[in-house]
């Protein structure tokens, strides 16, 4: 915004009483002193929304303001300016109005006259201006304008530059090396980050390659292409991944980074032979996910008091349960964070390594080399650690240290795959560690599962009957009345999805006495888990009914991830 905008500004704010001249003159004080501006120390103390500053700013410049994030973009509109045009100078047609082509613009373009003709002159249509967001401008531009266009484009020219279908290592590194692979692979994951993908899933069939992105733990479909540019996608990214390009017939892991709009993403990429070639997952590991606190995480009052009083005792056993990709380590890093401090020694051993975290030693296991987790949790223990994470419980030997670790003064967090809490306990004795051991050891179970959040502009209200709540087990009070559930709806926001972002289902089971005379007994799982119930633990199933009463997900979204 320029001075002369920023002063129409200032006292359009005035004029509208939306700020006191006291205020405005502190503001400008403050922003003598290193701030950006005036008007942005308001926002930034909140005495002003940001939406109201620049409604009041596109006001006093004689333009209309937008929100993007609740406007339904006019996709002829959006199609009328090249997509190549619009990303460079971040403007967006929205809509048309009659004959004009109406473009969203920052305020800080308002005035560009030139700007507008170059618009006008490409689109063969009278053009006028609206002010948003820019953060809303790109973030439109990447849901609008996607890479397919592109992507088709570096298909074809794949596809011709593909002379033949040979499997020899020469073809297979002079594709890796050609410029269209490159640009074609890197736009797959520049789009994958943008749509907020946990992981790409290149996956040849046998007529066809297919790319799929898990978006808040569902699978879509993003992009499809010949069958004969695998190779050549393949061996890039082995390449990208430090991976050997000669060997497809076995599985492999690598690492890669990646800078996307000023933030470093690392993707972990594993390779599987398949019966049509190899398919490659990558996991987009974004180092953002390290600094969310405990508080971010969705815990219930009840099961955050419980989980704190663990992880703040000086030692013993913290296991995070549940399948891949249910959140276990975004958890246990949060942990770290809290636990994290200068007087406190914590050392991590972990395969791979997936967030890279200041102030904590953490180790790469390297089978190869002979570094396995058993064998680097020896080293730890003689390294002085207070605090230990070993990225998962794989088998006996690990789980005999991780014991003998809790039990002689250390705190260790980890992970295991078992369905729930109580079942935990079981896996641990069926994995050859003696009862007593487990019952003595370990602290504290949280299980844990993923599922989507209903987005908060378009979730739509419903009553429910009463009988569906008594048969899924929902707790409500008929006192009370039949609550108010909400349905997933639809808008630009979630791409029309109904679901935008996840939340955490959690279940926490305190090992008290009962249930380590129990392990010590070989009790079964469900004998664990009627004791854990009784002394207060609540189980994934019913957090999942406290946060549908919430509005936070509907029934669906619970019945899918929690059996």
């Amino acid at each position: 915004m320029t001075p002369h905008q920023s002063g129409n500004t200032a006292r359009a704010l005035l004029d509208a009483g939306l700020v006191t001249p006291e205020q405005l003159a502190d503001a400008e004080r403050t922003a003598e002193l290193g701030a950006h501006n005036a008007l942005e120390v308001l926002v930034d103390e909140g005495i002003v929304r940001r939406d109201d500053l620049m409604r009041t700013a596109a006001e006093s410049v004689g333009l209309s303001y937008v929100d993007l994030t609740e406007y339904s973009v006019n996709a002829g509109a959006a199609a009328a300016l090249p997509a190549e045009f619009a990303r460079r100078a971040s403007v967006l047609p929205i809509d048309w109005d009659e004959d004009e082509l109406v473009v969203a613009v920052t305020i800080r373009q308002a005035g560009n006259i030139e700007l507008k003709d170059d618009i006008s002159r490409l689109t063969r249509r009278r053009v006028r201006f609206a002010v948003a967001n820019r953060t809303d401008i790109v973030t439109k531009l990447n849901q609008i304008y996607r890479a397919e266009g592109e992507l088709d484009d570096l298909t074809s020219n794949l596809v011709s530059n593909e002379q033949s279908a040979d499997d020899d290592l020469d073809s297979f590194t002079e594709v890796s090396d050609e410029a269209p692979v490159v640009r074609f692979v890197n736009l797959l994951i520049s789009q994958a980050i943008s749509d907020r993908a946990s992981d790409i899933h290149i996956e040849p069939t046998e007529h066809d390659l297919r790319v799929r992105y898990r978006i808040d733990g569902v699978l879509q479909d993003a992009h499809r292409s010949p069958k004969n540019i695998h190779n050549g996608v393949v061996s890039r990214l082995k390449i990208m991944a430090e991976m050997n390009i000669a060997e497809r017939r076995i599985p492999q892991d690598g690492r890669l980074s990646v800078n996307h709009q000023g933030r470093r993403i690392d993707l972990r990429v594993a390779t599987l032979p398949t019966v049509w070639g190899e398919k490659v997952v990558a996991r987009i590991l974004d180092n953002s996910n390290t600094l969310l606190g405990l508080d971010d995480l969705g815990f219930s009052a009840g099961n955050f008091e419980r989980f704190e009083r663990s992880f703040t005792k000086p030692y013993g056993m913290i296991l995070a349960t549940g399948p891949t990709g249910s959140g276990k380590s975004t958890t246990l890093y949060a942990t770290l964070n809290l636990l994290n401090k200068p007087d406190v020694n914590v050392i991590t051993v972990e395969d791979p390594v997936e967030y890279r975290m200041t102030g904590i030693n953490q180790v790469q296991t390297n089978a190869r080399a002979g570094l396995t987790f058993a064998s680097a949790l020896r080293s730890i223990l003689r390294s002085d650690p207070d605090i230990i994470l070993i990225g998962e419980i794989r088998d006996h030997e690990t789980a005999q240290i991780a014991i003998e670790a809790a039990l002689t003064g250390h705190l260790v967090l980890t992970t295991l795959h078992t369905n729930d809490a109580p079942s935990a306990v079981t896996r641990l004795v069926e994995m050859g560690i003696e009862p007593f051991l487990v019952g003595s050891a370990i602290d504290a179970v949280l299980a844990q599962r993923l599922c989507r959040s209903l987005c908060d502009r378009c979730r739509e209200p419903y009553q429910p009957e009463a009988e569906e709540l008594d048969r899924l087990g929902i707790p409500w009070d008929p006192e009370a009345g039949v609550p108010t559930l909400y349905h997933p709806g639809g808008c630009s926001k979630c791409a029309n999805t109904g679901y935008r972002g996840r939340m955490a289902l959690h279940e926490v089971m305190t090992v008290t006495e009962e249930i380590e005379r129990l392990a010590v007994a070989r009790a079964s799982t469900d004998d664990v888990g009627r004791a854990a119930r009784a002394q207060g633990m609540v189980t994934l199933r019913h957090d999942g009914w406290l946060k549908v009463l919430q509005g936070r997900t509907s029934i669906e979204e619970v019945l899918r991830v929690v059996v």
